[in-house]
């Protein structure tokens, strides 16, 4: 097993990362920006190291002083989390050559997959399902006219490079292509450097669903069953289930199977995400879709994702320390042949916004009281006295319920947010609050546009 871990993160996954490495008796390193200096995993960690001031480019982005932090520290591997350097392919190529572990998937797969027309084509190829858009990229706006001619309105405008729900706009006609494909160009070569546009055809009411792979150290990919991640605002999710209330045996197992091809597709090793869309076949009252007819692949993400604490209480393991065992090159703590879920989890996500317009409000948390009880676990960032900045996302923490039942997860889940208390930043809890007494959510027949329809 890797002996000292260098975690190349911020906030509530540093922490999370840091306490799985104690536990297996790895010694954990952070690194931090001035901004973070009294947050919690910095002291939690053996060692910490400052790495420059808060913008992130100069810290969690500045790949020299973090590998700069693991040479004077003795790091022997680097986890680099989620966002920041973790899908950086020249970043994991740096760190194997510069002879450390790299606690992630191989940088040709995180290129591969990088760029989503190339993904698309390689889960084409591998028999995967995929939305019908274009396989190169729209150079000019006369291209992009054309392929939306014949894939057909709507359409969805996307950056090829971008992530996160980012660099995305949806054109119900010729005219709205034309301000879409103009706007998705300029912010993808402002944010990704990289101007590429991918026309695809838009569904206005899916499901988005994600299973986890893990690629094992033998070469064999699994998949630990589907995630519910339905609930967003602006492309970005909010609440995420396992498992789907929408995801019956049949189509679970089609979804499987297409996960796990797609990650032997590119020989992937470690932690994934195979996200995809649920297309409805039948709407209730209310016109929420009730359930699907097909799904299709809309990106992988090369990484841990923030919600998979939901998988690790449905399968009963610890994501981060298989993520370990196969950089370590070995074999998991579970029997691949053997995976029996059961259960289920809801995971909220707390952040520092308004929970009407869900604008960011930083500021020093005066008050931090976390729920307890059966079934109720907090991956948290911040606790009092910290201060909350504006140079970094604005996840405070991770709510995580579970039960034996969804029905038992909601009534926890319930309780637990009425006992978190948060005072000072801006948080969003009392719309979790107003969420779980919502019949189309409890219903589970929701898709992504309920939080739209809440509001």
């Amino acid at each position: 097993m890797i002996e000292s871990l260098l975690v190349a993160n911020r906030g509530e996954i540093a922490r999370r990362i840091i306490r799985t490495a104690r536990r297996l008796g790895i010694r954990a390193i952070a690194v931090y920006s001035e901004a973070d200096a009294d947050l919690p995993f910095v002291t939690e960690a053996d060692e910490a190291v400052l790495i420059g001031p808060p913008n992130p480019a100069q810290s969690y982005r500045n790949a020299e002083a973090i590998l700069a932090a693991a040479k004077s520290t003795g790091a022997q591997a680097i986890h680099p989390g989620y966002g920041f350097l973790s899908e950086n392919a020249e970043f994991a190529r740096t760190v194997e050559a510069s002879g450390l572990i790299w606690v992630g998937p191989d940088a040709d797969a995180i290129t591969a997959m990088g760029d989503k027309i190339n993904a698309r084509n390689l889960m084409a190829a591998a028999g995967v399902p995929v939305a019908p858009g274009t396989t190169d990229p729209a150079a000019d706006l006369d291209a992009a006219v054309a392929a939306a001619a014949e894939i057909g309105y709507p359409v969805m405008v996307k950056a090829a490079a971008g992530g996160g729900g980012m660099g995305m706009g949806v054109a119900v006609d010729e005219a709205a292509l034309r301000t879409e494909y103009d706007k998705v160009r300029a912010f993808a070569e402002r944010m990704f450097g990289d101007g590429s546009v991918l026309i695809e055809r838009y569904f206005p009411r899916v499901r988005h669903v994600e299973v986890q792979i893990l690629g094992l150290a033998d070469g064999r990919v699994v998949a630990l069953g589907e995630r519910e991640c339905s609930v967003q605002r602006r492309n970005q999710k909010l609440v995420e289930e396992s498992p789907s209330p929408a995801v019956s045996p049949e189509l679970r197992a089609r979804l499987l199977a297409a996960a796990v091809r797609a990650g032997e597709a590119v020989g992937y090793r470690n932690a994934g995400t195979v996200e995809c869309l649920l297309v409805p076949r039948q709407r209730d009252s209310e016109g929420a879709g009730s359930g699907s007819e097909d799904f299709f692949f809309l990106e992988m993400n090369t990484r841990l994702q923030v919600e998979h604490p939901v998988t690790e209480y449905v399968y009963g393991i610890d994501l981060v320390e298989e993520q370990l065992r196969v950089a370590a090159g070995l074999a998991p703590t579970f029997d691949p042949d053997a995976l029996t879920p059961s259960g289920h989890a809801i995971e909220m996500r707390i952040n520092a916004e308004d929970p009407k317009r869900f604008l960011p409000g930083p500021g020093v948390v005066k008050t931090w009281v976390e729920p307890t009880g059966e079934g109720v676990r907090v991956d948290s960032g911040y606790t009092e006295g910290n201060t909350v900045t504006p140079f970094y996302d604005s996840l405070l923490a991770k709510l995580i319920v579970t039960g034996d039942t969804r029905e038992q997860a909601l009534e926890r889940a319930r309780s637990a947010v009425g006992a978190f208390r948060i005072e000072g930043p801006k948080n969003n809890v009392a719309f979790f609050a107003e969420l779980l007494e919502n019949g189309e959510f409890l219903s589970g027949a929701y898709d992504t546009g309920i939080v739209g329809r809440m509001r």
